[in-house]
């Protein structure tokens, strides 16, 4: 463990316990209250070759990176070279999606706010050349409209694939290369990667998969292959950073839209936007911005983004009224259950801000019935029987 400025022996202590709890090899963790800042690290990079993570370790943060490609985006909204609004054919003329009239219609905000209505878990590999997104995109023709375009907010990998080949078209770069010009070293994230071969030169963590999960005796992890993702994820959860550069990022959200070096990145109109509710959301989100998911707890409201690749998990929440931030990183697949349970921590015991125990819902067997049944989606099916 090396922590940074301040010290929470609390929290320390709870995060090593989560650790042996789920089986977690490795966890970073940074927080910003009132301007102080913490940061440490717990564990080791990989239980095969193992490296004590600190507060510099590299973890795949999923897709808290969408909310890069948005901030990139609402950059070149600013410098008047993208509109939120306008159709994606004013900037890419041979979209071509299955439903022509969603092809026509379609805009960046409709991207951002998860409402495309395509399928939206598309993972397709298209090489590792410059053209991987332009590959990427084009091959999204066969992507089923499941929803009425703008109607329905339903989680969208693939609309960020969009967005990021539109980034792409205005300003003539690769994604990665318009990514690290406009935000990422104004903002002096110096370790943020997109990529193996930049990050791997640095102290990187590894996914693992937790094995026999459900008996504590025999649970163990084991390193998830292949570490990397397709070049064409970059912006949709690609960004491979430390605990340290996710304060650096979350500071800035924090702010008006001011970099530490005093350049001024966006407005603070452009940044209250980003953080407006512009769609209804599920899946335990209230409304969803300019691609932050939205919430409240405790009167005050809460944007975040998470993250999720091969064994590998990222939360990242911020409060704009209480000026604190969170972001937690795990190299195990349960991670997700452990950096819920630290963000609910830090919220609680540093940000004084409780979210109160949910209601259940009691329905009768009759009510309960019509939910019952086989679910399928892309990525995984789901059996649902109704019991009393």
């Amino acid at each position: 463990m090396h922590p940074t400025a301040i010290s929470y022996p609390a929290l320390e202590s709870f995060i090593a316990a989560e650790m042996e709890r789920w089986h977690v090899p490795g966890v970073a963790v940074g927080i910003l209250h009132n301007g102080q800042e913490y940061s440490a690290g717990f564990g080791v990079t990989n239980v095969v070759h193992p490296l004590a993570v600190d507060s510099d370790t590299l973890f795949q943060i999923g897709s808290t990176t969408k909310t890069i490609t948005a901030t990139v985006a609402m950059r070149l909204v600013e410098a008047g070279q993208l509109e939120l609004d306008a159709p994606i054919r004013r900037y890419l003329p041979d979209l071509r999606l299955s439903d022509e009239s969603v092809a026509k219609r379609v805009t960046l905000r409709h991207c951002f706010t998860h409402t495309g209505g395509w399928l939206g878990d598309y993972f397709d590999d298209t090489g590792d050349g410059d053209d991987a997104l332009a590959r990427y995109v084009e091959r999204m023709a066969d992507l089923p409209q499941l929803t009425p375009l703008g109607e329905i907010w339903s989680y969208n990998n693939a609309g960020f694939g969009l967005a990021g080949r539109v980034i792409e078209a205005v300003t003539g770069e690769p994604y990665e290369q318009a990514a690290r010009r406009l935000l990422l070293n104004p903002l002096g994230m110096e370790m943020s990667f997109f990529g193996a071969a930049d990050a791997i030169t640095h102290r990187c963590a590894v996914g693992h998969i937790v094995m026999d999960a459900e008996d504590p005796a025999k649970a163990r992890p084991e390193v998830a292959r292949p570490w990397a993702l397709a070049r064409n994820a970059n912006c949709v959860g690609g960004l491979i950073s430390s605990a340290k550069d996710q304060l650096r990022y979350a500071r800035f959200h924090l702010g008006d839209g001011l970099a530490e070096s005093g350049e001024r990145l966006l407005t603070p109109a452009s940044m209250a936007l980003m953080q407006s509710e512009l769609a209804e959301a599920g899946s335990g989100t209230k409304a969803v911005g300019v691609s932050w998911l939205l919430g409240e707890i405790g009167g005050q409201k809460t944007v975040a983004h998470g993250g999720a690749t091969k064994g590998q998990m990222s939360a990242f929440l911020f409060v704009p009224g209480g000026n604190f931030a969170v972001t937690v990183l795990t190299n195990a697949d349960r991670g997700r259950t452990l950096h819920g349970r630290v963000v609910k921590w830090a919220l609680e015991n540093i940000a004084g801000l409780v979210a109160p125990e949910p209601t259940p819902i009691v329905l009768s067997a009759d009510q309960l019935a019509v939910y019952a049944g086989h679910y399928h989606a892309a990525l995984s099916d789901l059996d649902v029987t109704a019991t009393e």
